[in-house]
């Protein structure tokens, strides 16, 4: 891909009211939504036309598609670059494909992700393809054109390779033609955690996706050009009463921004940190609340019926880690979603009435948009909305498998009749998803393999 002239990151990071990244819905109906620029082919070294636009893809984030041209050669190349920060964990996307539908799944592979379809055993590994914006049909389709490119060579030089190569090709075909009767499943494993596999049943939880957090190592760390943590850090206890400020630079706009950090104690719960980010530039705000203290033994499952207003008004802490449903409207939100948050009921609801609305609705719309899928979301955002008036009776579920969520008892410290609060043991699956299969708390100096 040709160079970006500085010019063109000066536009993106100008100063303007107007969103740097519209809704992919919204792109196709902007006057001008593509960015212009003439640059060099690296090809034939003459001048090309380079094409830039910043878009936001619902249920992900921000991402800029990238697209050359050279007339001269015809040389051409298109890619992506993701266009916010790298996550805190890297993650793996696992998706079962049952039918031609499921191939025209949106798939966003960036840079540093790993493609596996993992019946045929066969992966295409992060530093040979650029990020790309694709269907699944387009992942398969380019991998049987890659592997095809070189197959007369392989005949001549070794040709049990070259069978060995064709039998994976000829299997990448039939994914293509027939998935119903030849299902197989995808996996995209990025250190960076900035790829993405369309939900095809947003805004509830799609069966056939699986998404996996993981803590990146040192190594990956270091790819992906990131500073290692300091060793034996040691922090006073008076400092931690304290608000800390770190600098860093605004993940909309890029321009320096501080990160406030302050540990405080929620009464009848535990101690928890609670993160703020606000960048004077581009009035971007974020707020984030992570648990802090040891892992508890148990997950913990809060119920609350919610019958009036006054409802809304409780304090709630929702981890990470926390899963969040109303049975009622079909609202079922997977552990991960939203972050962590210490809001209100009512500031909760009102965060993800404003996320669906924002992320989901632009697949209902626009060009591509499909007519029963915007009256799906229509209908659902409705029902939310009566949720947030309390226009019916209903009950909020609050699963978090680490037991770091709270739910305020007004009527504390007397039960609650409106709230059950229950423990329950995780299974072997949850603790696997958490790494904790892997931790030895006891006699760890005795094991040798640890």
């Amino acid at each position: 891909m040709s160079q970006v002239p500085p010019s063109v990151t000066a536009t993106a990071n100008a100063p303007e009211k107007e969103k740097l990244f519209n809704d992919i819905g919204d792109s196709v109906e902007d006057d001008q939504p593509v960015t212009v620029i003439e640059s060099l082919c690296m090809n034939c070294f003459e001048n090309g036309e380079s094409r830039i636009m910043l878009t936001l893809i619902p249920h992900f984030r921000e991402i800029i598609l990238m697209c050359f041209e050279c007339p001269h050669c015809g040389f051409k190349n298109n890619e992506i670059q993701t266009g916010s920060a790298v996550r805190e964990k890297g993650s793996i996307h696992t998706c079962s494909i049952k039918s031609k539908t499921d191939l025209n799944r949106q798939v966003v592979k960036s840079e540093s992700a790993s493609v596996k379809f993992t019946e045929l055993n066969f992966e295409i590994p992060a530093a040979t393809q650029r990020g790309v914006l694709t269907t699944v049909e387009g992942l398969v389709s380019k991998s049987i054109e890659g592997l095809s490119a070189m197959q007369p060579a392989r005949l001549i030089q070794d040709e049990a390779l070259h069978k060995g190569v064709q039998t994976v090709i000829d299997t990448l075909q039939t994914y293509l033609e027939s998935p119903d009767d030849h299902p197989f499943t995808i996996e995209i494993n990025d250190p960076a955690g900035n790829s993405y596999i369309e939900n095809m049943c947003a805004p509830q939880k799609d069966p056939q996706i699986s998404i996996k957090e993981f803590e990146r190592t040192a190594v990956q760390n270091e790819e992906l050009g990131l500073q290692p943590a300091p060793e034996n850090e040691e922090l006073d206890d008076d400092l931690l009463k304290e608000v800390h400020i770190f600098h860093g630079n605004c993940s909309r706009c890029n321009a320096p921004s501080d990160t406030r950090m302050h540990l405080m104690d929620i009464p009848h719960f535990k101690e928890v940190v609670i993160m703020a980010t606000d960048c004077e530039l581009c009035g971007y705000k974020s707020n984030e609340v992570k648990a802090g203290g040891a892992i508890s033994s148990h997950g913990k499952r809060i119920t609350l019926n919610i019958k009036e207003l006054d409802d809304l008004n409780r304090d709630i802490l929702k981890s990470e880690t926390c899963g969040l449903e109303i049975p009622e409207i079909e609202l079922n939100l997977t552990t991960g979603t939203l972050g962590g948050r210490f809001t209100t009921v009512e500031g909760l609801l009102a965060q993800v009435y404003d996320e669906i609305k924002k992320t989901a609705s632009p697949f209902a719309s626009g060009d591509s948009g499909q007519a029963q899928r915007k009256q799906a979301f229509d209908t659902f955002l409705a029902k939310l909305q009566k949720a947030i008036k309390v226009e019916m009776p209903y009950t909020l579920i609050l699963d978090d498998p680490l037991g770091n969520s709270y739910l305020q008892n007004i009527y504390a410290p007397d039960p609650d009749p409106d709230m059950t609060i229950e423990t329950y043991e995780r299974d072997y699956e949850q603790n696997e998803a958490f790494g904790l299969n892997d931790l030895v708390l006891e006699n760890y100096g005795e094991n040798k393999d640890v």
